[in-house]
């Protein structure tokens, strides 16, 4: 709904209509982006929308992820340029966490980053087996965006199943850690595990903070 913020006179609005599935970890919602004339937000069926900031119309709509695989969004979507970013939810149902970038006009994807490397990439090696293909690793906190260095950091959560981490060998990376991502193409410029084989559920905020040392900004 839009609504005028001096007077609460309502512009428009719009009912989403949302498959019915069994989501993780209830029904969230975040938050929105805004950039420019439209308004975007994620959906518990993992769709991200686009909307008339003014009415409401719904403008474009694209999966992002398979709700029948357990996949959803509860975090806001973060407007970097010409994108629009969101990741997924889902860890403790068994999905392979990711980030993925859509144009901000048409919402075709531009980019998709898994949380969980697969075979042949950096940090494989630390997941046993076939556990990499439904090892968790959600990000469902909203990133930041750091227009000097073109980067997007991005907390991941826990890996999956909980509790019991003997149950899947290794540092399971990239769970429990901060990514640093290229804003134009995704890849993956450095991260930093804060808890190798994490047993509990956890959540990394990502907060951006420039200090000043002897009068430079670091």
């Amino acid at each position: 709904m839009a609504v005028d913020a001096v007077t609460g006179r309502v512009f428009g609005s719009i009912v989403i209509r949302m498959r019915k599935r069994r989501v993780c970890c209830g029904a969230n919602n975040r938050g929105v982006a805004v950039l420019n004339d439209k308004v975007y937000m994620g959906t518990l069926d993992a769709n991200l929308l686009a909307l008339d900031r003014i009415n409401g119309q719904l403008l474009w709509k694209t999966e992002v992820g398979d709700v029948n695989l357990a996949y959803s969004i509860t975090m806001a979507p973060l407007a970097v340029k010409d994108k629009i970013m969101v990741g997924v939810g889902g860890g403790e149902f068994g999905i392979r966490g990711y980030v993925a970038a859509y144009d901000a006009e048409t919402g075709e994807e531009a980019w998709k980053t898994y949380t969980i490397p697969g075979p042949g990439e950096p940090g494989h090696d630390s997941w046993e087996g076939d556990d990499w293909e439904h090892g968790g690793a959600p990000v469902w906190i909203t990133g930041s965006f750091d227009p000097d260095l073109n980067l997007t950091y991005w907390g991941v959560g826990n890996p999956g199943p909980d509790w019991n981490a003997g149950q899947r060998p290794g540092d399971n990376l990239y769970s429990d850690s901060v990514i640093a991502l290229d804003a134009d193409t995704g890849e993956l410029t450095w991260h930093f595990q804060f808890t190798p084989n994490e047993a509990m559920t956890t959540i990394r905020f990502r907060f951006l903070y420039w200090p000043i040392w002897f009068g430079v900004v670091r």
